[in-house]
């Protein structure tokens, strides 16, 4: 089954049409910058473009930055404040007269990562964690998730841990690969503190270039780079638009 996959960013809003079976992009990935200001009526206009470039005419899986529930949006840490209490569902649909499945973004990623990437078949607690614009999370517990865990919002000496380790952070201050996996460790070790995981899947931006930085990185658990890439977020969104639809 192929479904249309949507990943919004504070960044950039892209997206593919997706080939839910294999977990494989069947098209291009086609991006958008995420408009400045992110408010809920510019953000929908820019899924409706995408929508349009694809020709698409099906349900569609969507990623959001945020804690999203039911389709409604809780939070709004690196999109405008006004998403907070926006039923994103129904926007979408509005907009497009599409049937639209929302839901977190690092939860998307790691849908993908435990069905088609690094965590395949892995049982106990596996935690994906995707360092972008900010620091997202994602758990599972035998496969299953625990969803809108949002732990990029831990605080470390008195600040989110994203502001502290994020990699839109790491190139604000310059910093050398080196000096950020010296926050990110830092990072690392209280999650696992607190969670004791058995895998760590480390996806978002910064996953392309994993072997740059891998090595300055200290850990309990297996710590390995995501598979899918900054694709996961796309094809996580298709895969649950489509167990939605089931």
């Amino acid at each position: 089954m192929e479904i249309l996959g949507i990943d919004i960013g504070g960044s950039g809003i892209k997206g593919a049409i997706v080939d839910t079976l294999h977990g494989i992009l069947v098209t291009d990935r086609h991006r958008i910058d995420t408009p400045d200001p992110s408010t809920p009526e510019a953000v929908a206009i820019v899924v409706r473009q995408l929508v349009e470039h694809f020709n698409w005419n099906g349900a569609v899986g969507c990623t959001f930055p945020a804690i999203v529930k039911r389709g409604v949006v809780y939070s709004a840490a690196n999109v405008d404040k006004s998403w907070i209490g926006t039923d994103a569902h129904a926007l979408f649909t509005d907009i497009t007269g599409l049937p639209f499945m929302v839901l977190n973004d690092a939860d998307a990623a790691g849908i993908a990562e435990m069905g088609f990437g690094a965590g395949r078949d892995h049982k106990g607690i596996v935690m994906i964690l995707t360092f972008g614009t900010g620091i997202g999370s994602a758990i599972f517990v035998n496969q299953t998730l625990v969803p809108n865990t949002e732990l990029g919002h831990l605080e470390i000496r008195g600040k989110e841990a994203e502001r502290r380790a994020s990699d839109a952070t790491r190139k604000r201050k310059q910093w050398s690969w080196e000096e950020w996996a010296k926050r990110v460790n830092e990072y690392l070790a209280h999650v696992e503190f607190l969670f004791s995981p058995d895998l760590i899947i480390m996806g978002g931006g910064v996953s392309k270039k994993h072997e740059e930085f891998a090595k300055y990185l200290k850990t309990n658990a297996p710590l390995v780079p995501a598979q899918l890439l900054n694709d996961a977020g796309i094809i996580g969104a298709a895969l649950a638009a489509r167990r939605w639809m089931e």
